[in-house]
């Protein structure tokens, strides 16, 4: 797995996921975590070392599948992943992926387009919509079209602020701020989940409404996300790996998209921005964080 902080909240749903198929760690279980600490050379390192121990089944998170991308032969990888599975090489299809690798995506571009609307809803005055993202996310240039696409239907004015690291970001965000951006979308990846206390403080502080796609984003401060539930997509990957230990193939084993959609509205930064959600709003989220 990736940075530990952000490995830990999808562990756990993961192993209740193997425990209802009926796996007990230190029973029929044996379970070998490592996190790499946002280090792409450590998590190199530590993909050999597992690769050594001869293990029946991978288990990615986030960064780590590019990693395990270059690992020779031919173990099986389940991830959970936001990027593009056919852009990022593990796949041919979504329904027959064709090689060693499956498990779920949490990058649905129906998706993206929804994410505008909805911040258009509580915001309809915005007319200059900035987008951050880290375009070293594999599918990010098809998320930004198809943002840029919502947002010229609304009539919005587009600037985009890549960003790879946290300085990076921190730069973003003064950028758009001095151009005097009126709404922030902000494409979810694990650089995102990271910095999401900073964005969202720079969302109250620069009195900015931003939409993301985790609820962990919604969590650190930004006002709405609108996107899976990750934690039933990562107690789903137990599926996954049920599977391939009773004798079947990563190569036949379609990817999934998440099952669960949500919606959060954190009322508690909409009251520091000023905000009035509609109630209509309201009524359709599936959880509200006061």
């Amino acid at each position: 797995m990736a940075g530990k902080e952000v490995g830990r909240t999808f562990l756990t749903p993961f192993l209740e996921g193997m425990a209802a198929l009926g796996y007990r760690e230190g029973g029929n279980l044996e379970l070998d975590v490592r996190w790499g600490e946002n280090s792409r050379d450590m998590l190199e390192r530590l993909a050999l070392e597992a690769l050594a121990l001869k293990p029946a089944v991978f288990v990615t998170q986030g960064p780590a599948l590019h990693v395990a991308l270059k690992l020779p032969g031919t173990t099986p990888v389940v991830f959970g992943n936001s990027g593009d599975p056919i852009d990022t090489g593990v796949a041919k299809t979504l329904a027959r992926p064709g090689g060693n690798f499956t498990g779920i995506t949490f990058l649905s571009y129906a998706l993206v387009g929804k994410r505008v609307e909805l911040l258009h809803e509580v915001a309809p005055k915005a007319k200059r919509l900035a987008v951050v993202s880290n375009p070293e996310h594999r599918g990010d240039a098809k998320e930004l079209a198809a943002t840029r696409e919502a947002a010229t239907g609304l009539g919005l004015q587009v600037s985009h602020y890549p960003a790879t690291n946290a300085p990076e970001l921190e730069s973003a965000l003064a950028a758009l701020a001095a151009a005097r951006a009126e709404a922030l979308v902000v494409h979810p990846d694990a650089l995102m989940v990271q910095q999401r206390e900073a964005i969202g403080r720079f969302s109250i502080e620069r009195r900015i409404p931003t939409i993301s796609g985790w609820a962990t984003i919604a969590e650190g401060g930004s006002l709405l996300t609108y996107g899976p539930n990750l934690q039933e997509s990562y107690r789903r990957l137990a599926y996954f790996v049920d599977r391939i230990l009773r004798g079947a193939k990563p190569a036949d084993l379609p990817i999934e998209l998440p099952s669960t959609v949500e919606l959060v509205v954190n009322l508690k930064t909409a009251k520091a921005l000023g905000i009035t959600v509609p109630p209509t709003l309201l009524l359709r989220a599936d959880r509200v964080i006061e």
